[in-house]
């Protein structure tokens, strides 16, 4: 049955909270900064549209990977997410990074005359409630899934693309505000607009830094990355719990998508067993695999000699 609207909002909570929270405050920055002509509210302007940018983005991505496998892609196409991650990640720096540190460079060359900065205080405290909410769904959304791992760890481990980049987004977003509102209060206190270009800088060079850290993540998704070793262990420890297997040569993985694993196993089984008992025993292991570890989405098990084995892997090692 399909879902319905509300429930497919409730699975994607953190991007619609991301969303919500970045559309309320982007048109307000922009007012304030057109207001004022203050870089760094304008840089935050441009910040909350990338931001909104890349959820709907995420959101997208989430619905095409969840079409069923077909001929050309038998697999699915869960890894689509990974791609529109990566397409994120390369728009916060190119635009959200690059927009900033420029608009930055020009208002230090051709500063604005200061106005009266309460409208930039006001919309900066608005969109410090509003991120700041959404960075808690986050948070809550996140810390639920990592479990007893800490959190870089979480991050590095993490699967699913759309959790962790709102995380650093709202994150970025935070520290952005609090720069944002450093720079107006010091350009006025120090009656030098020049301040207020040098913190729309800074808050490029943050968006670069985190632009760096989800490319870097996204990429090994989107190249392939291998299931959580404690999911391997399950697999080889079932395999190798048959009597009619003398070893386990390997057991190889990759995740096609957030939740959907697939397993190619190579094991060494009796000479003694007989084809069909053999069918019958792999049959047995794909199901208790797939009751143990319920993203199994496809198992390849391959019978083969463990001195063959070795002579492969050792072969394919540069």
């Amino acid at each position: 049955m399909a879902k319905t609207l509300t429930a497919r909002i409730k699975d994607d909570i953190v991007l619609y909270g991301a969303l919500a929270a970045n559309l309320g405050i982007g048109v307000a920055k922009f007012v304030a900064a057109g207001m004022t002509g203050s870089s760094s509210m304008l840089t935050e302007g441009f910040h909350s549209v990338v931001d909104s940018g890349n959820q709907v983005l995420l959101l997208y991505g989430q619905k095409k990977a969840k079409r069923p496998a077909d001929e050309a892609h038998p697999f699915g196409y869960g890894r689509e997410l990974y791609f529109w991650a990566f397409v994120v990640a390369i728009l916060i720096f190119a635009i959200g990074a690059g927009v900033s540190i420029f608009e930055g460079w020009r208002h230090i060359q051709e500063p604005e005359p200061l106005t009266s900065p309460t409208i930039n205080y006001v919309v900066l405290a608005i969109s410090f409630a509003l991120e700041g909410s959404s960075w808690t769904i986050a948070v809550r959304e996140f810390s639920k899934a990592k479990g007893d791992m800490g959190w870089w760890d979480a991050i590095h481990r993490s699967k699913d693309p759309a959790g962790f980049i709102v995380l650093f987004e709202d994150s970025a977003a935070l520290a952005g505000l609090v720069i944002a509102a450093i720079g107006v209060w010091a350009s006025h206190a120090f009656n030098d607009p020049r301040i207020d270009g040098v913190a729309s800088i800074a808050i490029g060079v943050i968006l670069a830094l985190v632009a760096v850290l989800l490319a870097r993540e996204s990429k090994g998704l989107l190249i392939g990355e291998r299931a959580d070793p404690a999911v391997i262990a399950t697999i080889r420890k079932i395999v190798a719990a048959h009597p009619a297997i003398v070893s386990v040569n390997h057991v190889r993985t990759i995740h096609t998508a957030p939740e959907s694993i697939f397993a190619a196993i190579s094991a060494d089984f009796d000479d003694s067993i007989t084809m069909g008992a053999g069918e019958t025993m792999i049959e047995a292991m794909e199901t208790e695999l797939r009751a143990a570890v319920p993203t199994l989405s496809s198992i390849y098990i391959r019978p083969e000699k463990r001195e063959n084995a070795t002579l492969t892997a050792t072969a394919s090692t540069p």
